[in-house]
């Protein structure tokens, strides 16, 4: 059997949760014979089926399940969808599930209430949760303390590790986090973190403050994502503290929701490389779509009246050498994909905010040898294999073929070159100004660099091929 065969069978052979699950759900058996068969499931398989449902099936499932199932449950489903389901619920049962979410999701999906719909559901929250959103809410969306929850574990240094114990299991009933321990002082600033198992297997007697990690790291919420994203993933930590400016733990940032932080920051980057204002997704409307594409189309557009005219001033040298029109793309298209590999790997080393301007200058460097290396290589390529064929194929002296697949090669090298370096610098400039360097998107680096192959090409064949070799017709 080859690999595909057993891919294929291990595929066909995969349970059909779907269709169980709605089986269930379907089917004549009492709420407690249903609710024991559901929870044999993961709730990301239940939410899956949610779409699927009618929304009396759906109330079924919320009357069958307790508040924290059906809690985890819509934490596995799209915010907007979510919030469909939660208007489907009574009251006070959408409050409490609710309550049961991890803050910074619930703020998500209460932000996609109307906000009468919202101000109910307050009503009917505890007192403590109220405060807990009321804190998240205060950060902006771009500010690291929105992403955060609170839902960890905390303890005060100057307590014996049998207290801290104790306090563990109290906590622990309310806050399911508990992998680290988060300690702070007498004056409640933050001091450290302590280990699960450290504080397990630590006897009696041992000093609690010998077990914190005083340098653990830690962000500040309303440092913006984009600031501490890197130092959030150096760390591999399950949850890292978010603190106020007065140095007091906020909350945490889970391992979830740095994969969620860095997934989206990767996202509206690439939206940015592909001259996206913002990221597009299947359910958005038209107009906004095309909100999100003609900012960047009409910079484009501008850009790309300015290369064809450039193409204008060399009207002489196409009417006299209409051959190398034939190999224009070929010029353009090296360029544009020099200077976006270039562009691709300075944004990516741009995301360190400790880059020196010493490093800096050392990428240029190194941007450019590989632009010039991969030129002077594809360019005596070029030269080699378009001679011969200009030759044979177009029916061109031998010195007129190699003398063309000279200029193409030699335009190509120098293409390759500057566009390499337009590919970085561009980049690191806008880094200088304090402008998000993912806006020198590809389209933008690809435009430019067109222009400086045109330039490049045209004025090496006008040069070379007209004065030169006069080989004019």
């Amino acid at each position: 059997m080859d690999m595909l065969e057993a891919k294929r069978e291990i595929s066909s052979s995969k349970p059909d949760y779907t269709s169980e699950i709605i089986s269930i759900i379907r089917s004549s058996a009492s709420p407690s014979a249903k609710r024991e068969r559901l929870d044999d499931y993961h709730e990301n398989d239940i939410a899956e089926v949610l779409p699927f449902l009618n929304v009396a099936e759906r109330k079924k499932i919320y009357r069958i399940l307790d508040t924290a199932m059906v809690s985890n449950i819509l934490e596995y489903t799209d915010y907007e969808d979510a919030a469909v389901y939660l208007e489907e619920m009574d009251l006070k049962k959408a409050a409490q599930i609710i309550e049961c979410m991890e803050s910074d999701s619930a703020i998500k999906i209460l932000g996609e209430l109307d906000r009468e719909k919202k101000r109910n559901l307050f009503e009917c929250m505890d007192e403590t949760v109220k405060k807990e959103l009321a804190v998240i809410s205060s950060y902006d969306d771009d500010e690291i303390g929105s992403k955060m929850t609170t839902n960890y574990i905390l303890i005060r240094e100057n307590v014996t590790v049998g207290q801290a114990m104790k306090e563990l299991t109290r906590q622990a009933a309310e806050n399911d986090n508990i992998s680290t321990i988060f300690v702070e002082n007498k004056d409640a600033v933050f001091y450290g973190a302590v280990n699960l198992k450290a504080l397990i297997i630590a006897r009696q007697d041992t000093d609690f403050k010998s077990l914190v990690m005083t340098s653990y790291p830690y962000v500040y919420g309303h440092e913006t994502i984009d600031d501490c994203i890197e130092e959030l993933k150096d760390y591999s930590e399950d949850l890292i503290p978010v603190l106020d400016n007065h140095n007091h733990i906020q909350g945490v940032i889970t391992s979830q929701s740095i994969i969620q932080v860095v997934d989206d920051v990767m996202g509206e980057d690439y939206a940015k490389l592909a001259g996206l204002t913002a990221e597009e997704d299947l359910k958005e409307p038209l107009m906004q779509s095309m909100k999100k594409r003609l900012p960047w189309l009409f910079v484009l557009l501008g850009l790309g009246i300015l290369v064809s005219s450039v193409v204008g001033v060399f009207e002489q040298v196409v009417s006299q050498l209409t051959l190398i029109i034939c190999f224009q793309s070929l010029i353009l298209d090296m360029a544009g994909n020099a200077g976006t590999q270039s562009l691709a790997v300075t944004i990516r080393v741009l995301m360190d905010e400790n880059l020196t301007g010493q490093q800096k200058m050392q990428l240029v460097v190194k941007e450019i040898k590989i632009g010039l290396s991969n030129g002077a290589l594809l360019g005596a390529v070029s030269f080699a294999a378009l001679g011969l064929y200009i030759h044979f194929a177009k029916g061109k002296t031998l010195l007129a073929a190699f003398a063309i697949s000279g200029c193409i090669g030699s335009s190509l090298l120098l293409a390759m070159l500057i566009s390499s370096a337009v590919g970085t610098i561009v980049p690191i400039f806008f880094k200088k100004i304090h402008v998000d360097p993912a806006a020198a998107s590809g389209p933008l680096i690809t435009t430019i660099t067109d222009l400086v192959a045109v330039v490049t090409y045209y004025g090496l064949s006008g040069l070379l091929l007209l004065n030169i070799f006069h080989l004019a017709g």
